[in-house]
């Protein structure tokens, strides 16, 4: 096949569309019995062959992830079936999931949730409408996550109701998953001891996760969810890459790595190893 396919940076293209599709199963996105998209299909949103899906679909079966059918047919038989535990008498604790656009972090997110039992706060979700109104109304794209004008005046409110929306949860002495990019709020070692302080004012844990990924797979990402918020990162990638990823940023307070990469572990067996790292802390 191609070699460029053979030889990417980072993994083989069918090691990360592999991944792509482990993680999606994992985290809930597609579940047990539903119908994956045609070859064709798979292989143009993620821009690559056909021959790449097919083979990656091979490894899927092997894993017991997907089963083929008659007709070019294939059907999620996810075989990790989770159950929350049952969490009485445990301390409650928070998880921030933190990590670049296209890092697999609300994948990671779910993963834990399914794990957990714990409800998932995603920045986006609480608060993409309120944002893409407020963004007309200062005269941008409902999509802009790029200019000054959202990073200054749009950026900071989101952090704050976000932030708040753990707190209230932490005052009922629940603990959640909040995932958002966090890159800023990482970077400070003050916000990390203040958010720390306040979530143990009311008996809740803190655990920061940080997952890294390497450029290709986070293009792969983006690609493949089509976000209208993602365009201008994908219309300028080599510079967005240039100017706003750094691979090597880890936060400035004690945190977990998830290694999101082609050839990483599964997020789920990262994430129970994890689960079992706190809980044997607390």
């Amino acid at each position: 096949m191609p070699s460029q396919e053979a030889n990417a940076v980072g993994g083989t293209l069918q090691e990360r569309v592999v991944r792509t599709i482990r993680n999606d199963i994992e985290a809930g996105r597609l579940v047990d019995g539903e119908a994956l998209p045609s070859t064709r299909d798979l292989a143009k949103q993620m821009e690559v062959s056909v021959f790449t899906i097919n083979e990656a679909m091979k490894s899927l079966a092997s894993e017991g992830l997907i089963e083929n059918r008659p007709g070019s047919r294939r059907i999620v038989r996810s075989s990790r079936p989770v159950t929350p535990p049952d969490r009485a008498g445990r301390p409650p604790h928070t998880y921030f999931v933190g990590g670049y656009a296209g890092s697999g972090k609300s994948e990671f997110g779910r993963v834990l949730a399914r794990l957990t039992g714990a409800a998932v706060i995603d920045k986006d979700t609480i608060t993409r409408a309120v944002v893409e109104s407020h963004l007309e109304d200062l005269g941008r794209s409902p999509h802009d996550r790029e200019s000054e004008t959202y990073l200054d005046r749009v950026r900071p409110r989101e952090y704050e109701n976000l932030l708040a929306t753990v707190l209230e949860n932490a005052e009922l002495g629940v603990g959640v998953i909040a995932t958002a990019p966090f890159v800023q709020e990482f970077s400070s070692r003050a916000w990390i001891d203040r958010t720390r302080a306040q979530l143990d004012a009311h008996g809740v844990g803190l655990t920061l996760v940080w997952v890294t990924t390497d450029v290709e797979t986070m293009h792969i990402y983006l690609r493949r969810r089509g976000a209208a918020r993602d365009s201008v990162k994908l219309a300028n990638w080599d510079d967005y890459v240039a100017t706003r990823i750094d691979t090597d940023f880890r936060p400035a307070g004690a945190h977990v790595v998830i290694e999101n990469s082609a050839d990483s572990e599964p997020l789920q067996s990262q994430a129970a190893r994890m689960l079992a790292e706190v809980a044997a802390s607390r």
